[in-house]
């Protein structure tokens, strides 16, 4: 489980690709700190295995299915990415419910600079539409972040000077693909209200509303 409150930008200073697999060498230093094999490390929002590391980097494995479904197949050597150890249990929850199983993938259309923020348009798959409310939660790239707008299949979030300093997304150009988590509990929610209606519960928005829920 991660916040979505990125620690640290990392670099990829090696990529073996495979038909439809890669293998990551990440640099990177406070992630290492406190580092073990077997570790759940945020890459860009997917949640990946530490294999092996040393005092400078870590090496993991993205299997097919992660290559075919997120933007890691994008990456070269030399790519800034969003890194974040696993939630501690002790420690402050910045953000919001990040698993690091990414939906999809998401093209960043446009972005705009106001006064000290970065505004970012990204068109997100029509089958996300269900989970994107305004003032919502999502993370893109592995960043928490809140929807600002949302048009269609269209959002727009707006990066605070510190967010664009300290992640890699401000470094994403127009065109680029991004990738995406929509919030949990917005999943559940709407995974319950289909539910065949012997399963529903009297499960509805109006009563999801009535209780707090959303």
């Amino acid at each position: 489980m991660f916040t979505g409150i990125v620690e640290e930008i990392g670099t990829i200073t090696k990529i073996e690709r495979g038909t439809t697999s890669l293998k990551l060498v990440i640099s990177c230093e406070k992630i290492l700190k406190d580092i073990h094999l077997g570790d759940s490390i945020s890459v860009n929002g997917v949640c990946l295995t530490v294999a092996e590391f040393n005092s400078q980097s870590f090496k993991a494995d993205v299997m097919p299915e992660t290559f075919m479904a997120t933007a890691l197949n994008k990456l070269s050597s030399g790519s800034k990415i969003n890194l974040e150890r696993a939630m501690a249990a002790n420690g402050r929850f910045g953000g919001h419910f990040v698993s690091g199983h990414v939906d999809g993938t998401g093209t960043i259309i446009a972005r705009k600079n106001k006064e000290n923020a970065l505004y970012m348009t990204i068109r997100l798959p029509e089958s996300f539409s269900p989970f994107l409310i305004d003032k919502g939660s999502i993370a893109i790239d592995g960043t928490s972040l809140t929807l600002f707008e949302v048009e269609g299949q269209d959002i727009t979030i707006s990066l605070i000077p510190h967010t664009q300093e300290e992640t890699a997304l401000a470094l994403k150009s127009i065109g680029e693909i991004v990738n995406i988590e929509c919030d949990m509990l917005a999943k559940y929610i709407h995974r319950m209200i289909k539910q065949p209606d012997n399963a529903k519960k009297n499960i509805t928005l109006d009563m999801l509303s009535d209780n707090g829920f959303i």
